[in-house]
């Protein structure tokens, strides 16, 4: 018994050496190319889900409606997008991806989020009595936002016998901050399939 037991724990003892000593590969690529192993949401997905929408966003009646009607640069501010998905998304960087494609047109102003308001403040405070008078910037000149983008990130998934499906929905809705309404809504849907086939749908 004891014999087999030495045994078991001798093979044991080099499996992890010989695992222990492969070797492990890191291969820099570019950092717009689409990788997909898991099957799950990335990068790529947030980028091209954030371009595409912001696309179609400023492609809609509101925006000249706003020129029109204000005669300035729509302001928006990017609030909350939820993960309602059953899997681990950052939505702090699909919400860059936004922010980004929309300055990127150079179509709207886009203005800070809370957060980011917070710190932009404790430092104008701090120039009151710390920086050059003039080079202080002056309390009561921030842009408020005309509108607010939000929305959320929903996902099915259909799995048997180590095959998956995945199905994602992003839903994004532009709301005007003085009457509420829901300027625009726009919905991108993504479906991954996961598996060993090769498949063409």
């Amino acid at each position: 018994m004891r014999r087999s037991s030495l045994v078991v724990v001798l093979c044991l003892a080099i499996v992890i050496a010989a695992a222990g000593c492969a070797k492990k590969t890191v291969t820099r690529i570019s950092e717009d190319s689409t990788v997909d192993l898991s099957g799950r949401w990335n990068d790529t997905d947030s980028r091209l889900v954030a371009e595409e929408m912001i696309r179609d966003c400023l492609s809609r009646p509101w925006k000249t409606r706003h020129w029109d009607e204000r005669k300035h640069k729509p302001i928006v501010i990017v609030g909350v997008i939820r993960n309602r998905s059953s899997e681990h998304i950052a939505t702090g960087t699909f919400i860059g991806d936004i922010e980004r494609a929309f300055v990127n047109t150079g179509e709207v102003d886009v203005v800070a989020s809370a957060e980011e308001r917070d710190a932009v403040r404790d430092e104008r405070s701090d120039q009151q009595s710390n920086a050059l008078e003039e080079t202080v910037k002056r309390f009561g000149r921030e842009k408020g936002a005309d509108y607010m983008m939000g929305g959320e990130i929903n996902t099915i998934t259909d799995e048997e016998k180590g095959e998956r499906v995945v199905f994602y929905q992003v839903d994004l809705n532009l709301i005007d901050l003085e009457s509420n309404s829901k300027t625009w809504l726009g919905q991108k849907k993504i479906k991954k399939y996961v598996g060993k086939k090769k498949v063409s749908f």
